[in-house]
């Protein structure tokens, strides 16, 4: 059984964490079908729009495989090397990549599978999913981008409390603090999940692309940097095509129809 499942229907590619019976935990198999999953992604002809999710009702991701780590003894280190250098790549391209991306959590997240609630644009869970970040409790520290998205999204003093004390978050907890989006019942999280992808599918993939690239830098970039930026990004979107086809939609009040 692979990994990790890609299906693609119409202009929407949904990737399946597939390893149910280790609660979808990451692996160095499942590292390296993430790489190169996000490398035949990054620029899809058809794919407009990305869901992740978990495969069963237990777990979303219950961060790294340490029964797996746990059989390199003297070597876990060089592994887990190696692991990262995969898990971390991928999360870069889906970070950068034009395509809006949708994590549907259909239960547990702790660990590295916390990666997968910072890079996305959407974070929707099924009201029993559960979170935290549970690398203290094994002796270890953070990866998969988490130290540097939780502070962003949740802000460095709850970061700090999720991190150090290992705290577990409901469904509802998690959005009431700003790390998912929404909570819903789990037999309408596809389906939910499913038509925001559509949504956005139709969108502007460029100017997606351009805004991803702007808030993955406003807290790093100086107001002025930031504005250029802006101002460049603005007038490269006016003069594309998806550009035109917005601003004479607005003006004629009718719909955009930006995918031919």
């Amino acid at each position: 059984m692979p990994p990790l499942e890609t299906e693609i229907q119409g202009k929407v590619a949904t990737l399946t964490l597939n390893r149910p019976a280790q609660m979808n935990t990451i692996n160095l198999d499942m590292a390296k079908a993430l790489f190169e999953t996000s490398l035949s992604l990054k620029d899809h002809p058809t794919v407009r729009a990305l869901i992740i999710t978990g495969a069963g009702e237990k777990a979303f991701c219950a961060g790294g495989d340490l029964a797996a780590f746990d059989q390199h003894g003297d070597a876990v280190g060089e592994h887990l090397h190696e692991v990262t250098h995969y898990l971390h790549g991928a999360i870069s391209r889906f970070a950068r990549m034009t395509l809006p991306v949708i994590t549907a959590v259909n239960g547990v997240t702790a660990g590295g599978g916390l990666a997968f609630l910072g890079f996305p644009q959407f974070v929707l869970a099924v009201d029993s999913a559960r979170f935290v970040s549970a690398y203290t409790k094994a002796g270890l520290s953070p990866d998969g981008s988490s130290t540097w998205y939780l502070p962003r999204v949740i802000g460095v003093r709850r970061a700090q409390e999720f991190i150090f004390m290992n705290k577990m978050l409901t469904a509802k907890e998690a959005v009431e603090w700003g790390l998912i989006n929404k909570s819903v019942k789990a037999t309408e999280l596809m389906d939910e999940a499913g038509s925001l992808a559509e949504m956005l599918a139709a969108g502007p993939q460029m100017a997606y692309g351009r805004i991803k690239d702007l808030l993955n830098s406003s807290l790093t970039t100086p107001l002025e940097t930031q504005m250029d930026c802006e101002a460049r990004y603005l007038a490269l979107s006016a003069q594309g095509l998806d550009g035109q086809i917005g601003i004479k939609a607005f003006l004629g009040k009718s719909v955009p129809h930006f995918v031919e």
